[in-house]
């Protein structure tokens, strides 16, 4: 029988916890950066952690205007964005072979992580 316990329960291991490790993901493809927060999800659920996330932070937008004439037609421009989408994971109590595992772990190209403990 599969035990079950109480969410305020977990909320309070959750705070009681003394060691955890904060992943933070950024791309510019949403796709790719989810297909790799499901992998380091996976890869620490497999070990033993317990694994809060991934949470979606705020998306930066960077707005370009470029002009489309050099010296003329100032009224004719394009404009440009650019998207970085972030993830947040948590794993808390991680494991030796937890943090064995992350750091064995290869992602796709284009996806930066910032790991803090």
């Amino acid at each position: 029988m599969a035990k079950t316990v109480s969410p305020d329960k977990e909320i309070k291991k959750v705070r009681d916890s003394k060691q955890r490790i904060r992943i933070r993901l950024k791309a510019y493809d949403h796709r790719i950066l989810d297909k790799s927060a499901r992998l380091i999800i996976e890869t620490a659920e497999r070990t033993g952690a317990v694994v809060l996330g991934p949470i979606p932070l705020p998306t930066e937008k960077k707005i370009y205007t470029v002009l489309k004439a050099t010296f003329k037609y100032k009224d004719a421009r394009d404009q440009f964005e650019m998207r970085v989408h972030k993830r947040l994971i948590e794993i808390i109590d991680p494991t030796p072979k937890t943090i064995d595992s992350l750091t064995n772990l290869s992602l796709p190209a284009g996806v930066s992580i910032e790991v803090k403990m």
